[in-house]
């Protein structure tokens, strides 16, 4: 039997850092939000010619006053992703084309072109922000019915730590946050969910079982009994994202990666967020049988 228990007060202690430095950067430092939110224009390109560098395309396109710019490699050294502000004049794409003809020569081949505006991202990032929060208090209200106060209050603690923390992540590395990421975190949502209630509903029936051990052992004892769901679960999940993350394509590695962080935060927190609530409140074989008769 693994031990989890033991290291219950050091891994508290790492959460709240976690917590605390995420929160911060969000507050001070911010999302990098995308095109979804922010509003504006992203092209990607293909070049024909393999020396055409990311240095001379950024240069061609600065000289036509859009703003500020954005170019980068995405996927390969001849696909390039452009994204720019909103701009008011009209046949922008034209006039881009033309530019980097005249620049570079019939080379390029515009694969996609998305066009976002300011009042659109700002109904999406709304609705976004609505979709995140209405998936938290239908969850923490499922809790609230399904188990005790206690309970409830630890599955909170757990699913608020792996949104901001994975969060965190994306703003530390200032990652784009666009709708694939929205969505990401609704899935994380219902996944750490569904763990912390696999381990909750063992715990409570050893509460029932094992009247004579402590919460700080039965914790530990549910656990064990729920280990193997546990990795089976988790492994497989992240075998399937981690080859979406690296063979998926550029476009789905965001999405992809706040899934990686998803899984690993929620799989971590319904055993030592979820359950170490529970110790420290000190519930019983008294708490759940007065439920029960109620």
């Amino acid at each position: 039997m693994i031990s989890f228990n033991k290291y219950y007060n050091l891994f508290n202690i790492v959460s709240v850092i976690l917590v605390v430095s995420s929160i911060l950067l969000l507050v001070f430092k911010g999302l990098n939000f995308g095109i979804d939110f922010k509003g504006g224009t992203l092209i990607e390109l293909r070049a024909a010619d393999k020396k055409i560098n990311i240095s001379s395309l950024r240069d061609s396109l600065n000289n036509m006053d859009l703003g500020d710019v954005s170019v980068k490699n995405f996927g390969n050294e001849t696909d390039f992703l452009i994204k720019f502000e909103n701009n008011t004049k009209k046949n922008i794409i034209e006039e881009i084309k033309n530019n980097l003809e005249n620049s570079f020569g019939n080379t390029f081949n515009f694969r996609r072109v998305e066009n976002v505006g300011p009042k659109v991202s700002s109904e999406l990032l709304r609705s976004g922000i609505i979709a995140i929060s209405v998936a938290l208090a239908v969850m923490l209200f499922y809790i609230w019915i399904r188990f005790e106060w206690q309970f409830s209050l630890g599955a909170i603690f757990a699913l608020f730590h792996d949104v901001f923390v994975t969060l965190g992540f994306f703003s530390l590395f200032s990652l784009e946050i666009n709708l694939s990421i929205i969505a990401a975190v609704l899935t994380i949502v219902g996944y750490s969910m569904n763990d912390t209630v696999v381990i909750y509903d063992r715990v409570r029936e050893n509460l029932r079982k094992y009247s004579d051990i402590k919460i700080f052992e039965l914790t530990n004892i549910s656990i064990n009994e729920t280990l193997s769901r546990t990795v089976i679960t988790s492994v497989t999940t992240l075998l399937a994202l981690l080859a979406i993350y690296f063979f998926g394509g550029e476009i789905l590695k965001g999405f992809s990666l706040a899934m990686i962080l998803g899984v690993v935060f929620g799989t971590y927190s319904s055993i030592y967020i979820a359950n170490t609530v529970l110790v420290r409140l000190n519930v019983t074989q008294k708490t759940v049988l007065r439920e029960d008769k109620d």
